[in-house]
């Protein structure tokens, strides 16, 4: 089988989607890269998780043309293809319409950072794109990569491996597909957190940068000291 062990982890990625309860059915995605190669491998088109196999997942190029497998990609293969030629640092990409995510992406609001919860794991608010054009909606998964794109001027995506799509739901990302099905479940979980806080406290603020910036290198940064050495957060 035509990598084997990329097929797998995508495979993996995707299960952890709905063990984790952020995919229901058929929703939502995953894939990954082997850069080496050029190749990546994504979740079927319309394939319940319960029934996946690493065999099902198509492997394409980065034109999006079927290298390997007899099953038609996933529909929002265009927007996973956009991250990759974007940046060589992302590795896989995931995409859920998990609640509390997807509630922010339809009232359009950005996710605050509204403690240290977030900040370990997203360098400031989770942005949210601006609407598709009725032009753009005509190549709907092609203009959302892009539109995510431009959300992202100025930020480094592994600083901020996630973004809210108008009107629809949350894309994230990471070093392969294991990290950024990591990132799908965090952000959830920080969505549901400010949804939360918001509803206690209507006035609630984020934190301060320093405090923010303090939480995510403690981490993440050159100086990383939470945990220990070689052992995920």
């Amino acid at each position: 089988m035509l990598l084997q062990t990329l097929r797998e982890e995508v495979l993996d990625a995707n299960l952890e989607l709905s063990r984790r309860g952020l995919a229901l059915f058929t929703f939502g995605n995953a894939s990954g890269i082997d850069r080496a190669r050029g190749l990546i491998a994504i979740k079927p088109s319309g394939v319940p998780y319960a029934s996946m196999r690493a065999e099902d997942l198509p492997i394409l190029d980065l034109d999006g043309k079927t290298v390997d497998g007899a099953m038609r990609p996933s529909s929002d293969l265009d927007t996973h293809l956009a991250m990759y030629r974007f940046s060589a640092e992302i590795g896989g990409v995931v995409h859920t319409h998990s609640r509390h995510a997807t509630v922010w992406a339809q009232a359009r609001r950005p996710i605050p950072c509204l403690g240290t919860t977030h900040a370990d794991y997203f360098r400031g608010e989770v942005p949210v794109t601006q609407e598709l054009s009725d032009e753009e909606v005509r190549t709907e998964e092609a203009s959302t990569g892009a539109a995510i794109i431009r959300a992202l001027a100025g930020r480094d995506p592994l600083e901020m491996p996630a973004m809210l799509v108008a009107g629809h739901g949350p894309f994230t990302w990471g070093r392969d597909a294991g990290e950024a099905a990591h990132h799908a479940v965090l952000l959830e979980e920080v969505a549901a957190l400010a949804w939360a806080t918001l509803s206690v406290n209507s006035a609630a603020v984020p934190i301060p940068r320093a405090l923010l910036d303090r939480h995510f290198l403690r981490k993440h940064g050159a100086g990383a000291f939470y945990g220990q050495r070689g052992a995920k957060s």
